[in-house]
């Protein structure tokens, strides 16, 4: 059986019942969460690294660090974006006005329901972010 983490941004303290946030570069921390066999088999936070040192590159290397595999968002920026899929972290949409707790994106991404996120639907930047 072979299992993966998946990253969810989320407001603190994170968790199952936490809410969602609403975007990757803003959240608390990340709930990260160990899928095996189509099932959350175990749950843990990670903080969000500042961004200052390393931009968006250092909370998108520290996630791939813990060995995240795959992320659900509301929204991103195209840098984010392009730097997960140089590390080979597959993001995917879930759109923020949906999903409010970390448990309701679980539950959509272990049924199938949402999408890998295209270049397209990234924020520009600043507070021009679409979703």
């Amino acid at each position: 059986m072979s299992s993966y983490k998946v990253a969810v941004p989320s407001n603190n303290p994170g968790g199952m019942e936490a809410g969602r946030s609403d975007h990757f570069g803003h959240s608390d921390v990340f709930t990260l969460l160990e899928v095996e066999d189509n099932k959350v088999v175990n749950i843990s936070t990670h903080e969000n690294v500042a961004h200052d040192s390393g931009g968006c590159m250092a909370p998108v290397r520290a996630l791939a660090e813990a060995g995240v595999k795959k992320m659900i968002v509301g929204g991103m920026g195209g840098t984010p974006l392009a730097i997960c899929s140089e590390l080979g972290l597959t993001v995917y949409f879930a759109a923020k006005n949906e999903y409010t707790l970390v448990s309701d994106v679980a539950a959509a991404f272990i049924d199938g329901k949402l999408p890998v996120m295209n270049s397209d639907q990234a924020c520009s930047g600043g507070s021009k972010c679409h979703h």
